[in-house]
C-alpha cells in the first residue's frame, strides 16, 4: 500500500467502468480493462477513441497527448490481466454474489499490497470486505456518472479498512482532478443516500397521479435550479438501479421514504429502464437515446387558458419582499397593478422597492429608462383593500399565517366585484381553508410564486376541489402572460416542491445529528455529485431554519409519515434563535452585515 498507484485495473466495462478507465488513462495512469464480454471491452476501446478524439478538436489534448492515452489503455477478458495491478476498481452490476466471487477471484491474483476497491453505491462495503481473505485492503470507490465530468469521489471505509489504504486512494482521487469525499459505510452513503430518497418520492408523487411527468420534472428544474428533474434523472440513471439502490437503504434504514415506490418494479419488471431500453418515465429516440418523443402520456400543446375570464388589473395584498415582487412582475408584463398594504405608507414603501429593483434592471442594461417608469406608473399603491373592488385579480402575499389570509379572505369577499379570481401565494397552507372563507370558493385557486418572484420562473397553480375550470384556465393564461411557467397541482402540503424538497433537507439533518459526515462534505457532495446549486445546509440557511421547520411540521402532520418528522437539531436550532443568515447564525456562522 506504500507504493504509488500507478497501474490500475478497472473490472467491468460498462458505462461507468469505462468513464473510469478514461480518467484515469488521460491522468497518466497504466489502464487495464478487464471484462467477460468482448464486445463490452471493445465498446470501451472504441468509446475512449471518440472521446479523446473531441478532446484533440477541442483542443483540450494534443494528438501525441491522445496517442498516449489510447497506448495506457489495454482490455482483457479474464481477471489474471489484474495479477501486476497496484489497486482493482470493480464495477460489475450490483450484485453481492457477483461482486463477492470477483473480490475472492482477485484474492488469489493480485499481490499483497494492493488494493481492491468496490465501485457500489448501493451495498454494503463491510459485507463485501469481510467475504476477502484481506479485509483491510478492501474500501468503497464510489464515481459519479459521467465520471470524466463529475467531480465527486465517495471514498468509503468499513471498519475493516487499512488507514494506509484510504490515504492511498483518497490522493489519486486529488491526483485525478477529483474531490474527494471521505464517508462511513451505508447504503447510499451521501450523495445517493440523500439523492435516492427524493428520486423514489417524486416516483411516489408521479405514480399517485398527483401531478405530471413533466409537471414534477419542470417543478424541481425551475423552483430549485436543479439540471434535470427527478424522473428524467430516474431515466438517466437506469430505472432498474435506482430500485437496487432503494431497497438496499430501506434494509438498513426501514424508513418508508426509502422503500421503493411500486411503479419501480412495475417499471423494472417490464424492462422499461429508462434511456438504456429506450422508455422509461419517458419514451426515447432510441436505446441509450436522450432524446425523448412523443408518447401517449405527452400532454397537447393547445393553448390551455381556453375559457378564462378576462383579465387586465391585478390586486396584489402585502407589502413584503414576495408581495412587491409579484407586483413588479405583473406591472412588467402591462398589467394595471394595485398594490394594497396595512396603510398607505407602507404600501409607498413597497412601490419605492420596486422602484430600486427597477433602476437595477436599467443599470444592468436589462430594461429601458422608458420602460421603468412605464412599468412603475402602471403600479397603484394603496393603504387599504378597498382599492380593490375593481380589480379582476386579486392575490394576497401576507403572512404565511392561516387566520390571518382566512381573515384577508373573507374582505375579499366583500369587496371583490363578482367575477373576480382570488388566489394566495401560500406555500405549505390549504387553499380550500381560505376558499371557505368566501363566499364563491370556486374563485378561489393557489398561486404559487418562487422568491425572487422577478427572477424565478416558476409559478405551481394550486387547485382546489372546488375551483372551477374558468378559474383554473385563467389563471393558466395570466401566468403565461406574465412569461412564468405554469405546473399543476393538488391542494396538498408542500404542493410539489416543498414536498420532494423539504424531506431531502431533513435527511441531510439527520445525517449530521448522527455523525455520518460533516456539514461541508455534505454540501460538497450534493453540489459535486447532484449538480446542486446549494449545499442542503447551505440552502437551509438561506430559506430560514424557522420557515424550514415550519413547513416540516406541516407535511409531517399532512401525511404522518415517522420520516417525514423534523429532525431534533432543526428544532434546537430554532428554539436557540439560530435560523440562518438572517439571525447570523444557522447551521454555521455569518458575519454580521
Amino acid at each position: 500500500m506504500d507504493t504509488p498507484l500507478s497501474t490500475i485495473a478497472v473490472v467491468g466495462l460498462g458505462t461507468m467502468g469505462t468513464g473510469i478507465a478514461e480518467v484515469l488513462a488521460r491522468a497518466g495512469r497504466e489502464v487495464i480493462g478487464i471484462d467477460v464480454s468482448e464486445t463490452a471491452a471493445r465498446h470501451a476501446a472504441t468509446a475512449l477513441e471518440a472521446s479523446t478524439a473531441r478532446a484533440v478538436q477541442r483542443e483540450r489534448l494534443t494528438e501525441e497527448e491522445r496517442r498516449n492515452v489510447l497506448a495506457r489503455f489495454r482490455t482483457f477478458s479474464d481477471l489474471q490481466a489484474a495479477a501486476d495491478a497496484d489497486l482493482v476498481i470493480e464495477v460489475v452490476p450490483e450484485s453481492y454474489e457477483l461482486k463477492q466471487q470477483v473480490i475472492r477471484e482477485l484474492d488469489g491474483i493480485v499481490r499483497p499490497g494492493a488494493i481492491l476497491a468496490t465501485g457500489t453505491n448501493a451495498l454494503s462495503v463491510t459485507r463485501l470486505a469481510a467475504d476477502s481473505a484481506h479485509p483491510e485492503r478492501v474500501l468503497g470507490l464510489h464515481f459519479f456518472n459521467p465520471a470524466p465530468a463529475m467531480k465527486l469521489v465517495e471514498v468509503v471505509s468499513s471498519v475493516l479498512t487499512a488507514p494506509q489504504a484510504v490515504e492511498a486512494v483518497t490522493a489519486l482521487a486529488r491526483d485525478l482532478g477529483k474531490e474527494p469525499v471521505a464517508v462511513g459505510d451505508r447504503p447510499g452513503f451521501v450523495a445517493d443516500g440523500l439523492l435516492f430518497g427524493y428520486l423514489n418520492q417524486a416516483a411516489a408523487m408521479y405514480e399517485a397521479k398527483y401531478a405530471s411527468r413533466e409537471d414534477i420534472d419542470a417543478a424541481m428544474k425551475l423552483g430549485c435550479g436543479l439540471p434535470m428533474g427527478p424522473l428524467a434523472l430516474l431515466d438517466l440513471i437506469g430505472i432498474d438501479t435506482a430500485r437496487t439502490v432503494l431497497e438496499a437503504m430501506y434494509a438498513e434504514s426501514h424508513d418508508r421514504l426509502h422503500a421503493p415506490a411500486p411503479i419501480l418494479k412495475q417499471l423494472s419488471e417490464a424492462g422499461l429502464t429508462g434511456r438504456k431500453a429506450g422508455r422509461g418515465f419517458y419514451t426515447y429516440e432510441a436505446p441509450d437515446s436522450g432524446t425523448v418523443v412523443r408518447d401517449a402520456l405527452t400532454p397537447l400543446e393547445a393553448a390551455q387558458s381556453a375559457g378564462g375570464r378576462p383579465v387586465s388589473s391585478v390586486g396584489v395584498a402585502g407589502s413584503g419582499t414576495m408581495a412587491s415582487g409579484i407586483a413588479e412582475v405583473f406591472a412588467k408584463a402591462g398589467y394595471d397593478v394595485v398594490l394594497a398594504a396595512r396603510g398607505q405608507e407602507k404600501a409607498e414603501t413597497a412601490k419605492s422597492r420596486i422602484a430600486k429593483s427597477l433602476s437595477r434592471s436599467v443599470d444592468k442594461g436589462r430594461m429601458t429608462a422608458e420602460a421603468r417608469d412605464e412599468t412603475l406608473a402602471r403600479i397603484t399603491p394603496a393603504g387599504s383593500l378597498d382599492a380593490f373592488a375593481e380589480v379582476d385579480l386579486a392575490l394576497e402575499a401576507v403572512a404565511e399565517d392561516l387566520e390571518v389570509k382566512q381573515q384577508l379572505f373573507a374582505t375579499l369577499d366583500k369587496v371583490c366585484k363578482p367575477g373576480a379570481v382570488l388566489a394566495t401565494t401560500t406555500s405549505s397552507l390549504p387553499v380550500v381553508a381560505c376558499a371557505r372563507a368566501t363566499s364563491r370558493p370556486q374563485d378561489v385557486i393557489g398561486m404559487h410564486f418562487f422568491n425572487p418572484a422577478p427572477a424565478m420562473k416558476l409559478v405551481e397553480v394550486v387547485r382546489t376541489v372546488l375551483t372551477s375550470d374558468d378559474v383554473h384556465a385563467t389563471v393558466r393564461g395570466v401566468t403565461a402572460n406574465i412569461r412564468k411557467h405554469a405546473v399543476d397541482c393538488g391542494d396538498r402540503a408542500g404542493f410539489i416542491v416543498n414536498a420532494l424538497l423539504f424531506p431531502y433537507l431533513n435527511n441531510a439533518i439527520k445525517m449530521v445529528e448522527e455523525h455520518y459526515a460533516t456539514l461541508d462534505d455534505i454540501d460538497a457532495a450534493m453540489k459535486l455529485g447532484g449538480g446542486y446549486p446549494m449545499g442542503p445546509f447551505e440552502l437551509l440557511d438561506v430559506v430560514g431554519l424557522d420557515v424550514s421547520l415550519a413547513i416540516e411540521k406541516v407535511l409531517h402532520r399532512e401525511f404522518r409519515d415517522p420520516g417525514l418528522a423534523p429532525a431534533p437539531l432543526l428544532e434546537h436550532l430554532v428554539a436557540a434563535g439560530c435560523l440562518g443568515r438572517k439571525t447570523g447564525r444557522g447551521f454555521r456562522e455569518y458575519a454580521r452585515r
